[in-house]
């Protein structure tokens, strides 16, 4: 039975798949890690991207009873495109990880991510738990409300309102919440669904999100109805119907290890890819979770040696580890939280900590007329180098990884071999994923700076304990001893920006440097107004676009001048012919004047 749209049965957000019906078809849990669909429609279903493109039923709704406002439906082929803005996997994982992170400040001490197998038809789901604060009944609608944020401060992650609905559908296609809360003196646990396969398969035009709330203040579950019994009723019924549990008494024991507060989440029906395995794999590491089309990237012209030493490197490794993307998910460390990956704590990393001769680029942006806080980022060469040619700038948002290893070089280009830094830029907004930021002025001009920070050296490794020649693009040479590394950051250099950039660290405004082997120096760069800054397409475009913003407004402004001038000589004209009809009259009076005292003498 379809729930009514009362507060018990949110108009929300949904997912996306086609599982339940043939859940006889599916295979034992031992060899999901191979199967496929055996039908090629299901299979469709299954996988995220075709998910999508499904016939639409022409339902007929029952009409609205008169004291039912009419609203805006939202279509769940619409929530299914929300959420391929997720075009990688883990990003989708990533904004569940904040929700638990932001929940730090209500005395959450963990997040665990694990696989569950669901009994009802042998497939494995997907289980993201918290100790958090939890949501009470308001809370979770809002929570599964599209669009709704109350988390927009300078500390969270969080800034949308979308990220759940988003994320939970790009990983499966229905997924269960279950949350409970303290608030006062009532305490509440409150179950919603999200079902894409429950929308789909019962041709809904309309996201329906069923919910029912338990007051558990008592030493009981005592329901809270906000319509009538039969609407409550009703949401727990398709919640049963569709969820991974057939009963009540199943789904009141999925409380039993939140505690007194916290957040159980549930995907399931999880995505396949177009050959009808599961995305996510969980069978090659019991500790971890991996993407099974990422672990086949890779260059595979290079020698055997070389390729091994790129893909146990972190940077490599983030594209199909959830563990190691986890443990650099976020810049500064933990002090009383973890998360708990598949029964291990992820131990955090900062590869910052492990750069060889080091230094700190101290960079300010300009806010408009104002200079903003100092953002320092630190540069220096891996370990590995020169060996491995890992490269680019780790960028983090609010203590959150944005952007791995953006190499702002040329793809093909040797500059910068070796070289990492790790920096925290607040001033720019992150795009919708969180996998990259708006490009807008302030992130063009950051851009460049890394660009001027990435070193313009080449190291060449030579025999133990001789020389290393160390040549920048400049062509000037020096010598260091084998086991020492020197930066490329030329003194005194001037150059124009607008034909070349300096080689190494060297920026626009000259920098000079003293730089020893394992020193760290700390170079200044200012974005000041006055100076000459290279201008990129699309900074020229931008440009453009203002100034006929601005051509056409003063266009705008100049027929309203006009407009208001030819009104204003129209009543001057009126006004004119008026002094002229009273200069008449005025004068029509006196004639009769002058004439009467001459008639009288007579």
């Amino acid at each position: 039975m379809t729930p009514k749209s009362e507060k018990g049965a949110a108009l929300v957000d949904g997912c996306t798949t086609d599982e339940e019906d043939d859940a006889d078809t599916q295979p034992p849990s031992n060899a999901i890690a191979t199967t496929t669909a055996s039908d090629p429609s299901d299979l469709d279903y299954r996988s995220f991207w075709k998910a999508g493109s499904y016939a639409v039923n022409n339902t007929i709704k029952p009409p609205s009873s008169q004291d039912q406002l009419e609203h805006a439906r939202v279509h769940p082929k619409f929530l299914h495109s929300n959420a391929t803005s997720h075009k990688w996997a883990f990003g989708a994982v990533a904004e569940l990880l904040d929700n638990a992170v932001d929940e730090i400040h209500s005395g959450a001490t963990f997040v665990k991510v694990d696989k569950i197998d669901i009994m009802k038809d042998n497939t494995p789901a997907l289980l993201f738990q918290d100790d958090g604060g939890g949501m009470d009944p308001e809370s979770i609608r809002k929570c599964m409300s599209l669009g709704y944020s109350s988390k927009k401060t300078n500390t969270t992650i969080g800034q949308y309102g979308n990220g759940f609905k988003t994320s939970t559908m790009r990983l499966g296609a229905d997924v269960i919440v279950l949350s409970r809360a303290v608030r006062g003196s009532q305490a509440t646990q409150s179950v919603g669904l999200l079902s894409y396969t429950f929308l789909r398969k019962t041709g809904q035009d309309d996201v329906i999100v069923p919910m029912v709330d338990f007051d558990i203040s008592s030493n009981w579950a005592e329901p809270i109805i906000y319509g009538s019994h039969d609407d409550w009723s009703s949401n727990l019924k398709t919640i049963l119907e569709w969820s991974p549990f057939s009963s009540k008494e199943e789904l009141m024991l999925q409380f039993e290890d939140i505690g007194a507060h916290g957040t159980k989440v549930i995907i399931y029906n999880l995505w396949l890819n177009d050959e009808g395995i599961y995305e996510l794999n969980f069978d090659d590491d019991d500790e971890d979770i991996r993407l099974r089309d990422e672990t086949t990237h890779g260059s595979s012209n290079q020698p055997r040696r070389r390729i091994a030493q790129m893909q146990s490197h972190i940077s490599y490794r983030i594209r199909y580890s959830l563990r190691a993307y986890a443990s650099i998910l976020y810049l500064r460390k933990f002090s009383n939280f973890s998360i708990i990956l598949r029964g291990k704590p992820v131990e955090q990393f900062n590869i910052a900590d492990e750069l060889q001769y080091p230094i700190i680029v101290s960079y300010r942006p300009q806010l408009g007329t104002v200079v903003a806080e100092a953002v320092d980022t630190k540069l220096g060469f891996i370990k590995e180098a020169p060996d491995l040619s890992v490269c680019g700038f780790n960028v983090y948002h609010k203590n959150r990884l944005i952007r791995p290893f953006w190499k702002v070089t040329a793809d093909g280009s040797s500059k910068g071999s070796g070289v990492v830094g790790v920096l925290e830029a607040n001033f720019i907004e992150p795009a919708h994923d969180k996998q990259d930021f708006e490009r807008s002025s302030l992130f063009i001009r950051l851009e460049t700076r890394l660009k001027q920070m990435t070193p313009g050296t080449s190291v060449h490794k030579t025999q133990k304990d001789r020389p290393i020649q160390i040549k920048s693009s400049a062509g000037l040479t020096s010598n260091v001893e084998a086991n020492q590394t020197s930066v490329g950051l030329p003194a005194n250099v001037t150059h124009d920006l607008r034909n070349s950039l300096p080689p190494g660290f060297g920026p626009r405004t000259g920098v000079r440097s003293k730089l020893s082997s394992g020193s760290k120096e700390v170079v200044d760069l200012v974005d000041a107004a006055d100076e000459p800054e290279p201008d990129s397409i699309d900074q020229i475009c931008e440009e453009n676009v203002q100034l006929f913003l601005r051509c056409e407004e003063h266009v705008k402004k100049q027929t309203e001048l006009k407009q208001m001038i030819a009104g204003l000589e129209k009543h001057l004209e009126e006004s004119k012919r008026k002094c002229i009809q009273l200069a008449a009259y005025v004068e029509s009076k006196k004639k009769p004047n002058l004439s009467n005292p001459t008639s009288e003498k007579v």
